[in-house]
């Protein structure tokens, strides 16, 4: 995109010119936390020069052990857990260090994948442990429960759960029980004006959900809204927003690419 030039820099041209540039991207914010040094945001921020900024919209928070009563969960029941994310480790264990409870050194953990199956190994010795994960979907681990179908598991979760998992559960034919140990909530991003910013990338429909509660005024306007997912998709449009740049699809599986290539058609 260039400024008009002296010897054709008409009314019209210059008018053209303006809305270009108004509908340039020169300030993103990212709802999630900074990342490393090497991430491809910042690549894109350095080559088109623009500012992105992160901010987390949501966090999780752990319930406390007598929240943990009330759902009248006993870990000492269980003799299988189930982890579907990193959180569900770290607050499964961090309520049974306060419940005073050893988790036995025969505990079975089913992992919904290898990365979630190797950070055990920051709460328990991993070598000769009852270990198995599965490749990614929640699904496969139909295979494991079949080969395990005498423990009874316990599913340490969110407040959010997943209808895929329950549906997963539901076809395992395995004892089992869902424990909340940890909730999402939203983050207070009062001390932000949000429309200094040209676009705004989400990641979860709770992102969404966290947009409106600290920003009830809200009006989308020329903002862009960029998402990650259908249901993150959904939530937008159920939130009256318009979504002008989703991932992930074929031609761009990750949102940095999906970015990238948003911006150079736009600033073309």
């Amino acid at each position: 995109m260039h400024a008009p030039n002296g010897t054709n820099s008409d009314a019209m041209e210059v008018i053209i010119y303006l809305i270009e540039y108004m509908m340039r991207i020169k300030s993103i914010l990212v709802s999630q936390p900074a990342p490393s040094e090497s991430s491809p945001y910042l690549e894109i921020a350095k080559k088109e020069k623009i500012k992105i900024d992160f901010r987390p919209f949501i966090h999780v928070e752990g319930v406390d052990n007598k929240e943990l009563r009330t759902q009248k969960i006993d870990l000492t029941q269980y003799t299988g857990i189930i982890f579907t994310s990193k959180n569900a480790i770290d607050h499964y264990f961090r309520l049974a260090e306060e419940l005073r409870f050893a988790v036995p050194d025969t505990m079975r953990y089913i992992c919904q994948s290898e990365a979630i199956a190797n950070y055990l190994q920051k709460h328990i010795v991993y070598r000769k442990r009852k270990i198995s994960f599965g490749e990614k979907n929640f699904s496969d681990l139909l295979p494991l429960f079949k080969k395990f179908p005498s423990e009874k598991y316990l599913l340490p979760s969110s407040d959010l759960l997943s209808p895929d998992i329950v549906k997963t559960m539901e076809a395992s034919n395995v004892d089992w029980k869902r424990a909340i140990m940890y909730r999402t909530v939203c983050s207070d991003l009062t001390d932000i004006n949000i429309k200094d910013y040209d676009m705004l990338i989400f990641f979860s429909p709770q992102g969404i959900k966290s947009l409106q509660q600290n920003f009830p005024d809200f009006k989308q306007e020329d903002t862009k809204i960029g998402v990650f997912g259908p249901t993150t998709s959904a939530a937008a449009e159920e939130a009256g927003l318009k979504v002008d740049l989703m991932a992930p699809t074929k031609e761009t599986p990750s949102m940095t690419m999906a970015l990238e290539k948003y911006i150079k058609v736009l600033h073309k």
